[in-house]
Parts: structure tokens; C-alpha cells; sequence
């Protein structure tokens, strides 16, 4: 694993754009891929990431339980930046899921087996297969406490660096960054492992 001082990338990085904050992680990194639901404002760091490195591997964990908005929306931004997807879903379809547990309520016990289902293991499977040393997420300021608590470039508990390039943008500098490079955006999203916007499924904190 690359070994960097976070505290001192992060003053380092504090003013670069978001393209320059790209450059830099991709100039340090051996295996680096971002990952996707493509929910609300995915298209941009999509795109970002993509326009610089145009193979890089975009690790989509579809839950399966995904609105038709969202499955439509996933498929036109795919063909718009060209993506090289890897795709991973659940081992059990959500038909059989509906059958013996369904859709827990988050405070009945069964909910963490169902977020280990549907969302942790299909993700711990993929950064297995792909051994990542840099990973690009969309996390952003004020999206919940434990977000807060980060800055542009973490680290994970396995050691792979996590990159924010979006970090301190807000949704009205993102409609901007949409608006000019005509990406589309989708709002008809559903999560099942969060109920809430502002709740953590696990894969970050």
C-alpha cells in the first residue's frame, strides 16, 4: 500500500480543483478505481474521473432494489462516458430476499444481515478482486457527521487510500459542473441499507 502523511496531502490539496486533486491521486497510483450507485450526482465524478483516466474500472454494487429511474439513468450515463463497469450484485436475488427476510425496518436485528447482504458483501467482494490502492468516491462536507469528520483524502480501514474530489462542493456547485458538461442527473433514488440520507450503510465509516 502507498504510505503518504494524510494531515500534510491534505493542506497540500486544500485549494487545487477538482481536477487537479484527480491528477495527483492518479499520478501516485498503481491500481486506482471509483466506485458508483449512480445516485444523485454520480455523473459527475463519473465524469471527472473517466476524462482522465478513460479505462479506469467503476466498481457499480447494484443493491438490486434500485428505482427504473435509477437503472435508466445508470444505463445513459454508462453510454455517455463510456464506462468500464464491473459489475457486482448480491448472491441472492431480492425475490428469494423478499420470500425469507425482506426489507428490515434499521432498528429490527435482521437489518444488519440484510445490509451485509445486499450491499457490504458484494463491495468487500469487488475491492477483493481488484486490490484498489486508490479509491475515488463522491463523499461530500455535510452529508452526515462521519463525512464531516474526513477531509479530501482519507484512508480506509484496509489501508486504501480514499479520494474526495467533490468534498467541499456543494449540490449547487455540482448542478454547475452537470450544467456544463451536459450530464444528466437523477433524483428518484432508493437506498434500502439507509432509510435516511444522512445515515452511514457501512462501506465508509
Amino acid at each position: 500500500m502507498i504510505q503518504i502523511d494524510i494531515d500534510s496531502i491534505n493542506q497540500k490539496l486544500k485549494d487545487k480543483t477538482p481536477q487537479e486533486i484527480v491528477n495527483w491521486a492518479i499520478s501516485i497510483a498503481k491500481n486506482p478505481l471509483v466506485t458508483t450507485n449512480f445516485r444523485p450526482y454520480e455523473a459527475a465524478i463519473l465524469h471527472l474521473v473517466s476524462n482522465q483516466k478513460k479505462d479506469i474500472k467503476v466498481i457499480w454494487c447494484d443493491t438490486g432494489y434500485n428505482t427504473p429511474n435509477t437503472y435508466k439513468h445508470a444505463e445513459s450515463v454508462i453510454n455517455i462516458l463510456n464506462l468500464n463497469v464491473k459489475l457486482y450484485v448480491p448472491k441472492q436475488t431480492v425475490a428469494h430476499r423478499d420470500v425469507v427476510l425482506g426489507i428490515p425496518d434499521v432498528n429490527d436485528p435482521n437489518h444488519k444481515l440484510f445490509t451485509e447482504q445486499v450491499k457490504l458483501e458484494p463491495f468487500t467482494r469487488a475491492f477483493l478482486e481488484h486490490k484498489p490502492d486508490v479509491w475515488f468516491t463522491n463523499l461530500r462536507k455535510g452529508q452526515s457527521a462521519f463525512r464531516d469528520s474526513i477531509d479530501v483524502v482519507s484512508v480506509d480501514k484496509n489501508g486504501v487510500i480514499k479520494v474526495s474530489p467533490f468534498y467541499n462542493f456543494t449540490d449547487e456547485s455540482l448542478d454547475a459542473y452537470l450544467e456544463k458538461h451536459q450530464l444528466p442527473n437523477e433524483f428518484k433514488y432508493f437506498d434500502p441499507t439507509k432509510v435516511l440520507g444522512n445515515r452511514e450503510c457501512g462501506l465508509h465509516a
